[in-house]
């Protein structure tokens, strides 16, 4: 397996991760994010540690009228398009603040849904091409602590399995992530439960396999799904009185 890497959110830590493990797999890698040239350090050691090209590319999730000029520049084109892009967002602001919804809702769905959507578009006409998206558990039920940022990945969710079937006769393959919680700066300072955590390598890992086997949807720790399965079931009646 080879081919350009093209890393939407190459800032995040897990975004940082997936470039090393592809590059570690022989991947030439590009990592996009605003002010994309502070990143020139970073790019210089995965060039120089995995023996690849290393490329930066300024991006915005944010910027919908720069998308296809963004998607149009690369050279060369990305046969591979990992989206990591994401925030948290704090719930109580959101639920005070428009703005502040709006920001975990366009970051989380809106500017990930769009800027696939295009590259979608190239690598249906090309015949060939892997897009990847990096959702959550958060969006498989509506749940009082995050429910601004679950139905904002609850969106991303339905997006990438409607471009999956979509795409499933041309070519192109479509892959959703769900991590769960993951140890990351977006996440420092939360007491986080162990068992579900997982770290940035073990994300870059799961996309990397789940690219190279061709997966549809994968939970980085097994252990969600069945947990994921049982939240899902419980009534509407008994779920109200849950505090998740």
């Amino acid at each position: 397996m080879s081919g350009q890497v093209l890393v939407l959110g190459g800032r995040s830590d897990i975004g940082l991760a997936i470039a090393h493990r592809f590059a570690e797999a022989g991947h030439a890698v590009t990592l996009a994010a605003r002010n994309a040239t502070t990143l020139e350090e970073t790019r210089i050691d995965i060039e120089l540690r995995h023996r690849i090209v290393a490329q930066l590319a300024e991006f915005d999730i944010l910027d919908t009228p720069a998308m296809a000029g963004f998607v149009a520049s690369l050279a060369p084109a990305p046969e591979i398009v990992i989206c990591v892009v994401g925030t948290m967002g704090d719930q109580e602001e959101s639920q005070r603040l428009p703005e502040a919804a709006a920001l975990v809702m366009r970051s989380n769905y809106e500017g990930p849904a769009l800027i696939l959507g295009l590259f979608a578009q190239e690598m249906e006409k090309k015949g060939r091409g892997t897009l990847v998206g990096v959702s959550s558990v958060a969006g498989d039920r509506g749940r009082a602590s995050n429910y601004v940022y679950g139905s904002a990945k609850a969106g991303f969710t339905a997006f990438l399995s409607g471009l999956r079937n979509r795409l499933s006769q041309a070519g192109v393959h479509v892959i959703t992530i769900k991590p769960g919680f993951v140890a990351t700066r977006m996440t420092e300072g939360m007491n986080l439960p162990t068992a579900l955590t997982a770290q940035p390598q073990e994300v870059a890992e799961a996309i990397y396999r789940a690219v190279e086997k061709r997966k549809n949807v994968v939970h980085v720790k097994w252990v969600w799904e069945p947990i994921m399965l049982i939240i899902r079931a419980l009534p509407e009646f008994i779920f109200k009185r849950t505090s998740l």
